[in-house]
């Protein structure tokens, strides 16, 4: 997902998808620590993503204040 589509959803939404991207992360970590993750690459996309989502919010938060 690009920052142009982050920014066009709003905090609700950004805000479902940050706890389902949490979910996902938790869910992926168990994969590795048990040996059965195949897309290794999704560890790093869900980093990222989050990272990406959470400085959106941010940045809303202070052009607010």
């Amino acid at each position: 997902m690009k920052a142009g589509d982050v920014r066009a959803k709003t905090a609700d939404e950004l805000a479902t998808q940050l706890e389902t991207l949490h979910k996902e992360a938790f869910n992926l970590r168990f994969q590795r620590a048990s040996g059965q993750l195949e897309n290794t690459a999704r560890v790093r996309q869900v980093r990222r993503e989050v990272a990406r989502i959470k400085t959106i919010l941010n940045e809303r938060a202070q052009k607010a204040s």
